[in-house]
């Protein structure tokens, strides 16, 4: 028997059965209730008292086995057949009658405290334990009596009896009735049935030895291997020694009533676990939900509005670092983010009052593609978590989640539609390199100007103002001439001059040269940190898109795999 308390083990069926409830079959859940229910009512009863119930078939000699075991003449045993309609249980020692008026037994007999009426069953009258022993024999009606209202009075006592003893004849010990409608129910249960062959008088050693040994092949068949198979007669007190002592040893005891009770909810506990199926790798949960939260992504447009991110984080980057002269070009392509009515400054011009659920996109996508995609990703979701869940389960799980499925376009288009895309500041770096652009056209600028000056005073044939000049250095072949130092030269023709370019000049071509090459190299960093931007707006989209999951499909289907979960833990609990 196992070390869990009843009272637990009650709880957690308890417990389990309210966690199937809707998912698995009711005439389970109704045997579930009835045992829990009987544990608890008799678990407020004695607990001096063990319950045996002589059980049997018509002619079978309960009555008499009763008789035996008793010592006196408790029971009338009769040849009109059925003998027994009504119940009737000999008692051991005081106080058993609130747990007989449970049982519904009304026919006592108090073993030890003789009657006027009561006659000794035997010479050999034997009480095998003494008034206290706190032992209640019950001598069924006939499981196979013609009479319905009588098969009940012994199925139900066949259920809250605390061990049972079947006895059979060489007739009927192998009657398909017994077997499968009695013993192979109680499989599992071994440590409370004994099967007693009555009538062995009427048999040879011989006989006996090979009818108990194919009366333990029927048993181990029933699932009951182990339970005890022993040879009685009533008549001449054959095995009847043995019988006494089983019982003696049982009300001694007294955790008969516990390991009945206790094999009944382990035995219906196993049938729960089996309905809730094999419980999928924790691993299997977590790629499902990330295959889910992908597929939601992909039906919201995501990747759209990533690339439209990267695009515009470009052309922001652009506008603010590249050449002044030729921004205008790229502010002719329209703003991806604004075609896709996701700038801030736009979301908040169609929701000024702050409502969010008022925003909404302009993506490109089609509300029936978006449920088509959704629900395919859903049921793929769905059935990923509950691999290995019975079917009943399965179908729960799908219709919970398919429950938000048309809720799913709208709320991934607000997901979308809400969530910052755009960084929340622009790079100090763009300030600065457009300062350094415009302070560069303005070099330009003054250098044309300069230039045009002098071509003035050129053009009137006046004199020109002085003009500073910039010397470079340059090469020789005698080595680099600096600027300043003596010009060389001589016969062999390599002297060089040094190179010399007016200031007006080196301005238009240097601010011209630094602008573009400048406006090049920020277009590197424009690009490289565009892809951080994306980055970013994936990663927040995400996770709003995971929020929507999380609402409309996860939640509802982990309630349901909770409640699976619940039911499974349980369930395993009881019956260990």
């Amino acid at each position: 028997m196992s070390r869990l308390d009843l009272g637990d083990r009650t709880a957690a069926l308890e417990t389990a059965v309210r966690a199937a409830e809707g998912r698995i079959e009711p005439d389970l859940l109704d045997d579930a209730r009835a045992v829990a229910t009987r544990a608890r009512e008799r678990g407020g009863l004695s607990a001096e008292h063990t319950v045996v119930a002589l059980a049997g078939a018509t002619g079978s000699g309960k009555s008499s086995v009763l008789n035996a075991v008793a010592g006196v003449a408790v029971a009338q045993p009769g040849v009109r057949r059925p003998t027994t309609s009504h119940p009737m249980a000999a008692v051991w020692g005081p106080g058993a009658d609130p747990l007989l008026d449970w049982l519904e037994v009304g026919r006592r007999h108090q073993v030890g405290a003789p009657s006027s009426d009561e006659t000794p069953a035997s010479p050999r009258r034997r009480t095998p334990v003494g008034d206290n022993s706190g032992l209640v024999l019950l001598d069924l009606p006939d499981h196979d009596s013609i009479v319905t209202e009588h098969r009940m009075r012994a199925e139900r006592l066949v259920q809250r009896a605390d061990l049972l003893v079947w006895v059979v004849d060489p007739q009927k010990y192998a009657d398909a009735a017994l077997h499968e409608g009695f013993l192979r129910p109680l499989a599992g249960r071994a440590e409370v049935v004994v099967v007693a062959l009555n009538q062995a008088d009427r048999l040879t050693p011989d006989e006996t030895s090979a009818m108990l040994a194919d009366l333990k092949r029927l048993v181990a068949q029933d699932g009951l291997e182990g339970a005890r198979v022993l040879a009685v007669s009533a008549k001449t007190g054959q095995g009847m020694d043995e019988l006494r002592g089983l019982l003696a040893k049982a009300a001694a005891r007294r955790e008969a009533a516990t390991a009945r009770l206790a094999a009944d909810e382990r035995a219906v506990a196993q049938k729960i676990v089996d309905r809730c199926g094999t419980p999928p790798p924790s691993r299997q949960g977590n790629q499902a939900k990330g295959d889910l939260v992908a597929a939601l992504e992909a039906a919201a447009g995501v990747p759209t509005v990533v690339d439209a991110v990267r695009a515009s984080a470009r052309r922001d980057a652009r506008a603010a670092t590249g050449w002044p002269l030729t921004r205008w070009v790229g502010r002719l392509r329209k703003d991806p983010l604004r075609r896709l009515g996701l700038r801030t400054a736009d979301r908040e011009h169609r929701a000024p009052s702050g409502r969010d659920d008022l925003v909404r996109t302009s993506l490109p996508t089609a509300r029936p593609a978006v449920r088509s995609a959704a629900a395919s990703a859903v049921r793929r979701y769905v059935e990923e978590v509950t691999r290995g869940a019975a079917d009943p389960w399965v179908l729960a799980a799908r219709s919970r989640g398919q429950a938000g499925i048309d809720k799913l376009p709208d709320a991934l288009d607000q997901a979308v539609a809400t969530t910052r895309v755009e960084a929340s500041r622009r790079p100090m770096w763009w300030s600065l390199v457009n300062t350094v652009q415009w302070t560069l056209i303005a070099v330009v600028v003054a250098g044309l100007l300069w230039l045009l000056g002098l071509f003035g005073f050129a053009y009137l044939q006046l004199p020109p103002p002085p003009t500073p000049v910039l010397t470079l250095p340059t090469w020789s072949g005698e080595g680099i001439v600096f600027p300043g130092a003596p010009e060389s030269g001589g016969g062999d023709g390599l002297g060089v001059d040094p190179f010399r370019i007016p200031w007006p000049t080196l301005m238009v071509l240097g601010g011209l040269a630094l602008g573009l090459l400048l406006a090049l190299v920020c277009r590197v960093f424009g690009t490289l940190g565009a892809r951080r931007r994306a980055t970013g707006a994936r990663r927040r989209l995400r996770q709003s898109v995971g929020v929507v999951a999380d609402e409309l499909v996860r939640t509802p289907v982990g309630d349901e795999l909770a409640r699976l979960a619940s039911c499974r833990t349980a369930a395993t609990v009881a019956a260990s």
